[in-house]
């Protein structure tokens, strides 16, 4: 039951029928599979988040010198919560693999998205181009200079993070540094650096409004889309997933991120068709996981 095909950034994607969101009893049952859709936050997840943060505030002593970690600290827990790293890690666990295995690169990313929002959010930066309810609401601990730095300094520790991570015991040197690639990629100048670019220029734009629309999109597909994609990614590539579960993977990513970035903008109506797109990425995993009713609500987290 094909509507279209449709392109984003990059992905040709199916847009299909909506998928039932009736109840399932059996991951595998006899008749084609389904997806739930849920709307609850699924236990699963509290306990990736509290590893995660047991996991930096361990990497992140509070020692001399105070100067240097202190703030490191405050700015790594004062940003906003994203599902980022508890993506990475469910998808390193739907493909087989431990937690552990991608601790480090959901540490790293939770890292680098405190570093950009510390540097979006300084004092001197500009925020008048925002919606009122998107303006940020953040305690300013630090006096600008010391924000800045410590932003600057927590992207290079987040890679040190995930190049130390090796474990001999599974061979992971490669599986690493395909991680640290895909980490690069997103959060450089095609990736992030251009979303913020892409950003700074609709707060400036004046247009209709299927232009603003537009823009939006084009903003979220650089800045949450790619970073959930890459997160999704990540974990399976560090799980030891398959090429296709990768891909499949980095899509589901994209769409989770799509549908944070609008409903975040208040484009609620654009995401309906992109939930069904999500969900279509997953069933090559049902019965193979019992993880995949958790990893599918992220769809409404």
């Amino acid at each position: 039951m094909v509507g279209a095909i449709l392109h984003i950034n990059g992905f040709s994607t199916v847009h299909f029928s909506p998928i039932s969101n009736h109840s399932r009893t059996n991951l595998a049952p006899p008749k084609p599979p389904m997806l739930v859709r849920t709307t609850q936050p699924h236990p699963y997840w509290a306990s990736l988040n509290s590893d995660i943060e047991a996991y930096l505030k361990k990497a992140i002593p509070m020692k001399e010198p105070l100067i240097v970690f202190e703030p490191m600290h405050h700015l790594t827990f004062a940003a906003p919560r994203t599902t980022i790293p508890a993506l990475c890690l469910m998808a390193c666990e739907l493909v087989g693999g431990d937690r552990h295995q991608a601790m480090a690169a959901a540490s790293a990313l939770l890292l680098l998205n405190a570093a950009t929002y510390t540097h979006e959010h300084l004092p001197l930066i500009d925020n008048r181009g925002l919606k009122p309810k998107l303006k940020p609401m953040i305690h300013h601990a630090y006096d600008p200079n010391i924000e800045l730095l410590t932003g600057d300094g927590i992207i290079p520790f987040a890679f040190e993070l995930l190049a130390r991570s090796q474990d001999p015991a599974h061979n992971s040197s490669s599986h690493i540094l395909r991680a640290i690639i895909e980490i690069s990629r997103v959060m450089g100048s095609k990736g992030v650096i251009d979303g913020q670019y892409k950003k700074k220029l609709a707060s400036q734009t004046i247009g209709g409004e299927l232009c603003h629309v537009e823009r939006i999109k084009r903003v979220v597909e650089k800045n949450e889309a790619a970073l959930h994609a890459c997160g999704a990614a990540c974990g399976a590539i560090l799980g030891g997933g398959s090429e296709e579960e990768i891909e499949r993977l980095r899509k589901y990513g994209f769409h989770v991120g799509m549908i944070q970035g609008l409903v975040q903008n208040g484009l609620r109506e654009e995401t309906k068709w992109i939930s069904n797109l999500a969900l279509k990425e997953l069933e090559i995993f049902l019965g193979r996981s019992r993880n995949v009713d958790a990893i599918s609500a992220f769809i409404h987290a």
